[in-house]
């Protein structure tokens, strides 16, 4: 039997040597000093495709990549001057297919070492990291190209565990929010919302901080901030990151509503001082004249005067400025509830409320649009009235599709003047001796009310044509 205490002799430890690198996974391979491969592993069929005689004898930079051969050289160059055990490198090596592989490879110089004269050379392939990095480092690239971008303001939150909880501190702002808070990345990097906020609205963001991650989904809800005084309200949606199934991150995307909120508000206000107006003419002015109304229909039956009919005729009128005084008050509020319309319906039951007399209507177009249908019944009706009393009894009027998202109402009638299409829009406006000269305004409110457009052309037959445009808001198909 063997003694094991015997000294192993040098043969023996240059066999176990090498049948290390013939069996392990990485490629070795042993250069000299000029860079002459003098030996190369079994492992290079492997990783890079080539018998390893033909390597042996050539130099390793007829291999490597033109663009990397000036980095390969100063590691070989550090090596040899002896400033450093050993040395890494990355480079891309000719593969026998002819495509390149990257390859990590350390070097060490063994000139002093019995066994391998040369530079010893421990490689892998790394081709599929690199490619990794490659697409990691472009989605980082797009990450800063959106963030500092964006006009959104982006804010970044860390999630981490506290001493009572979940601990959010703020990681970083985007330009856009840097811009619009006066806040900088520096200045809130690794405080809580309550250190950059302060107690009270540090809390509130902390509780849909909280209802995100309980969440486990994004949510969006829209909170009050005070940052200054052109930013108060805020939009936000929050995002949670999970990373091995626990959330350690939140993305914000919020956006500056404090002029929406605030138009809104006033809009809230105007339309309660219309109702309030609209009460006022309801009761305080309807009454009486239904009253006036009432008595001057019992003179009538009781006597006779040349002044009864003109009296009638006025309070009628009057009774017609205070109905539409009413809708144009209530009609030119922002719509809220919508639903499917179709036009052909719409039309079919507006045309049938307003005296028409021998007047004709042809639907060009079938066509269907989100609106509300109620409000714009008093947008057809008075479109159809206003052909009447302008065309004549017998006018032809035309409905159809304008353009890709709008409709049209048009007739044969003598049409708009250039010179008047402005006007026409107007409170009080009527070429109509028995108009109250609110039609066409109450329909201009209930139009833009949808967000949409409507202006006045000419006709096909040179009548008058109003065209709605429904790019805003209208879905036509």
């Amino acid at each position: 039997m063997k003694d094991s205490t015997a000294p192993v002799e040098a043969d023996e430890v240059t066999a176990w040597y090498r049948t290390l690198v013939e069996e392990v996974n990485d490629l070795t391979t042993v250069i000299d000093t000029d860079g002459t491969i003098t030996y190369v592993s079994p492992a290079v069929t492997r990783i890079l495709g080539y018998d390893p005689d033909e390597l042996i004898g050539h130099e390793g930079y007829e291999f490597v990549h033109p663009d990397d051969r000036e980095r390969n050289a100063e590691a070989v160059e550090t090596v040899l001057s002896d400033s450093a055990e050993s040395e890494t490198v990355e480079v891309r090596f000719k593969h026998a297919d002819g495509s390149w592989r990257w390859i990590e490879a350390t070097m060490r110089n063994r000139l002093d070492n019995d066994v391998i004269d040369g530079i010893l050379l421990s490689s892998r392939d790394i081709t599929d990291r690199k490619a990794y990095e490659l697409e990691a480092q472009e989605l980082a690239d797009e990450y800063e190209a959106l963030l500092n971008n964006v006009e959104d303001a982006i804010f970044l939150v860390n999630v981490g565990e506290g001493e009572d909880g979940i601990r959010f501190e703020f990681e970083r702002l985007s330009p856009s929010y840097e811009r619009q808070t006066g806040l900088t990345t520096e200045e809130v990097r690794g405080g809580t919302p309550r250190d950059v906020f302060g107690e009270e609205q540090g809390r509130g963001l902390e509780a849909n901080y909280h209802r995100c991650v309980n969440a486990g989904t994004s949510i969006s809800y829209q909170e009050e901030l005070q940052v200054d005084d052109g930013a108060r309200f805020w939009h936000t949606k929050l995002a949670p990151v999970v990373r091995e199934g626990e959330i350690t991150r939140l993305v914000g995307i919020t956006r500056n509503v404090t002029d929406r909120v605030e138009r809104e508000r006033q809009l809230r206000q105007q339309n309660q001082r219309l109702d309030e107006f609209a009460s006022v003419i309801s009761h305080d002015l309807r009454n009486p004249l239904n009253v006036a109304q009432g008595r001057a229909t019992l003179l009538a039956e009781d006597a006779e005067s040349d002044h009864l009919e003109p009296l009638l005729n006025a309070l009628d009128r009057m009774e017609a400025i205070v109905e539409d005084t009413l809708t144009l008050a209530r009609e030119g509020n922002t719509i809220t509830d919508t639903e499917q319309i179709s036009l052909t319906d719409l039309v079919g039951k507006c045309w049938a409320t307003v005296d028409t007399a021998d007047a004709t209507i042809e639907i060009v177009d079938e066509v269907t649009f989100q609106g509300d249908p109620d409000r714009l019944r008093h947008v057809f009706e008075n479109l159809f009235r206003n052909a009447v009393e302008h065309g004549g009894s017998d006018v032809n009027v035309r409905v159809g599709s304008h353009g890709e998202r709008g409709i049209y109402v048009e007739d044969d009638g003598p049409g708009v003047p250039v010179d008047e299409r402005e006007a026409v829009f107007e409170v009080g406006y009527s070429s109509a001796t028995d108009g109250t000269g609110f039609g066409l305004t109450i329909i201009k409110r209930i139009v833009e009310a949808h967000g949409w457009e409507l202006s006045v052309t000419d006709g096909v037959e040179g009548g008058a044509r109003f065209e709605i445009d429904m790019s805003g808001d209208g879905e036509l198909p």
